[in-house]
């Protein structure tokens, strides 16, 4: 375990650390690296130990993490939350993902403190200690990746660039129509979506909107699962709506207050991606050291050639600097309103990048043996350079950043 430079943390916290840790390293990391192995229709098929990690992870309560308690669940506090997320990100990033977008569509429910949603929706999430009820975060599309991330930029409020996805108030009904792209985490086995959608094109992506989606509905269709380069327990698929039909009621945020709701989500998201990473970058250093002080070339272990501490070094320092960054913006945006974005995307960017140099710097450490499969820092490598696209392009984020720095800054 890493030495944690708050000296007050409390026992609670403590106990919260070793918890998601053991988790992490005992059903985490081990069931990320078997299906890491396996092709994606093996890794979602009845039997695979995906389906046990998340039945683990909902009978000891993961999935309530950040849930009310007076509906169950085991509201963390800020700096727990972070804690959490290291844990995870350093037993596998792709399951810390998984069990992170799983709650998404039920939390955004228990806002909209609905009793009838709570009832037929959110009750039965929190309940669940088997798994049968997995969310995910239907945003990407064909012909839209990190666009959807850009409000407060010049191309957001533009007619021509809209969701294809769209919702047509029908009634007391909406009729969805249009399709998700195959980068939807948890798509193919999800049995919930939050879906971001267009409402009124006349207002281009600031015309958008948040829907509850339930995948069973008729109209609903999900293509072959994703696949990837890395973080292949990360299940991810494309998903189709073809005059799918939701109650008025399901449509939480609607053209009015969409600029605002998707700048919160990405606050949230970008946050959670940076303390995630961290977490990987720290199990790819703590890999360096391990070997390095076990293999011997010039007669003594490398961890002894100054090259080598160097290099271990200036890993050391992109952990510990990923986290003192992820966690104060976790810390300033839980209690913060608006959030301040541009720190999380800030958290998302660097941490990301760090995460994937750091993996990098611990397969030159490995050597040749770095490179094999049989090695833990391979798959890191894999993994960490997913995360520098996921939840928005690190390039593209950054112009989203800028333009609010530039107005934080304003004279």
């Amino acid at each position: 375990m890493y030495l944690d430079l708050n000296k007050e943390l409390t026992d609670e916290q403590k106990l919260i650390k070793g918890r998601s840790h053991e988790f992490a390293e005992q059903v985490l990391r081990p069931a990320s690296i078997a299906l890491d192995r396996l092709s994606p229709e093996e890794v979602i098929a009845k039997g695979s130990q995906l389906w046990d990690v998340f039945k683990i992870a909902y009978e000891q309560e993961w999935h309530l993490r950040g849930f009310p308690e007076v509906l169950g669940g085991s509201h963390l506090d800020p700096l727990s939350t972070h804690i959490v997320n290291e844990e995870f990100g350093w037993g596998s990033s792709d399951f810390a993902i998984a069990m992170g977008v799983t709650s998404f569509p039920f939390a955004f429910a228990a806002g909209q403190r609905d009793p009838k949603l709570i009832e037929e929706v959110v009750m039965p999430f929190v309940e669940d200690r088997k798994g049968r009820y997995i969310g995910c975060w239907a945003i990407t599309e064909p012909g839209h990746g990190s666009d959807t991330l850009m409000p407060g930029t010049s191309m957001w409020e533009k007619p021509e660039i809209h969701y294809g996805l769209t919702a047509t108030l029908d009634g007391d009904e909406y009729v969805l129509n249009g399709q998700k792209s195959a980068w939807v985490s948890n798509g193919t086995i999800a049995t919930h979506a939050l879906a971001f959608l267009g409402v009124d094109r006349k207002k281009g992506m600031a015309g958008g909107g948040v829907a509850l989606v339930p995948l069973e509905l008729p109209g609903v269709t999900k293509g072959p699962p994703l696949n990837k380069l890395g973080q292949r327990a990360l299940n991810q698929g494309e998903i189709f709506f073809d005059n799918v039909r939701i109650p008025k009621s399901y449509m939480f945020v609607g053209a009015e207050a969409y600029t605002f709701a998707i700048d919160s989500v990405l606050a949230g998201a970008n946050a959670f991606m940076g303390s995630t990473f961290t977490g990987l970058a720290r199990a790819a250093l703590e890999e360096s050291l391990r070997y390095t002080k076990e293999r011997v070339q010039g007669g003594v272990p490398i961890s002894q050639h100054q090259l080598v501490q160097k290099k271990l070094f200036d890993m050391f320092v992109k952990v510990e600097a990923s986290r003192q960054l992820s966690r104060a913006t976790i810390l300033y945006n839980e209690g913060t309103f608006p959030p301040g974005t541009q720190y999380s995307i800030s958290s998302k960017v660097f941490c990301t990048q760090s995460a994937f140099e750091v993996a990098s710097d611990a397969i030159q450490l490995h050597g040749g043996y770095g490179l094999t499969k049989e090695m833990l820092v391979e798959k890191l490598f894999r993994d960490a350079r997913a995360a520098m696209i996921e939840d928005g392009s690190n390039d593209i984020l950054s112009l989203t950043a800028a333009q609010k720095i530039i107005e934080q800054y304003a004279v």
